[in-house]
């Protein structure tokens, strides 16, 4: 009698240690709280944007972002950027690109649409890095979904940069982008560091004086 009760809870304590360690492979990209904000609903269901106007809000999207493990089999991390995608293709947004700390999640993923592909797929990278701006700049008005009603001019993006960044499936790519496109990917990568457009059109007001 003995034997089976040992035995028994030497099962329980295996299939525990089992269930805890597949757990955190679906989720070692996650903290249990972002965990639980992207399983809430399904993958097709957009994330509540957040906004600078709401004071919680504003205080997480002037923080950094960190690295995210490329990982097919990370269950968590592929429904989060199918509800990133969800988000910036809502009726409510229809942006042209969106980062992960705009719906709380401070992990470096962006999805940008290119429009210097034939059809402008939207697409989405992880870790995405600027390792080179060109001298020569670009005047575009930019917007911001995390920004509402506000829509500015700005005349300090770089015409091409070359940007790093891995793909879902652990591919590690280096490319150059240039004109409207680099655009989205300068403001998107800004948002995985804490920064806005608008801190551009501040520093180039100062710098107009």
């Amino acid at each position: 009698m003995k034997f089976h009760i040992y035995t028994s809870i030497v099962l329980l304590i295996f299939f525990c240690s089992c269930a805890t360690h597949n757990n955190n492979k679906l989720t070692q990209n996650f903290t249990a709280k972002q965990t639980s904000l992207i399983l809430n609903a399904d993958a097709s269901k957009p994330m509540r944007v957040f906004k600078i106007n709401a004071k919680q809000d504003s205080v997480l999207l002037r923080k950094k972002s960190t690295y995210v493990k490329p990982d097919v089999n990370d269950t968590v991390l592929k429904q989060f950027t199918q509800r990133l995608y969800a988000t910036v293709r809502d009726s409510m947004s229809m942006g042209v690109g969106i980062a992960a700390p705009q719906v709380g999640i401070l992990k470096n993923i962006i999805w940008v649409q290119r429009f210097d592909k034939d059809d402008t797929p939207f697409e989405v990278y992880l870790n995405p890095k600027i390792i080179n701006y060109s001298e020569e700049k670009q005047t575009r008005r930019e917007g911001c979904l995390s920004i509402p009603n506000r829509a500015e001019t700005l005349n300090s993006r770089s015409k091409v940069i070359t940007i790093e960044y891995d793909t879902m499936d652990n591919q590690h790519v280096t490319e150059d982008i240039s004109d409207f496109t680099s655009v989205i990917f300068q403001h998107e990568i800004d948002h995985l560091n804490g920064i806005l457009f608008l801190d551009h059109l501040d520093k180039e007001i100062k710098d107009a004086k």
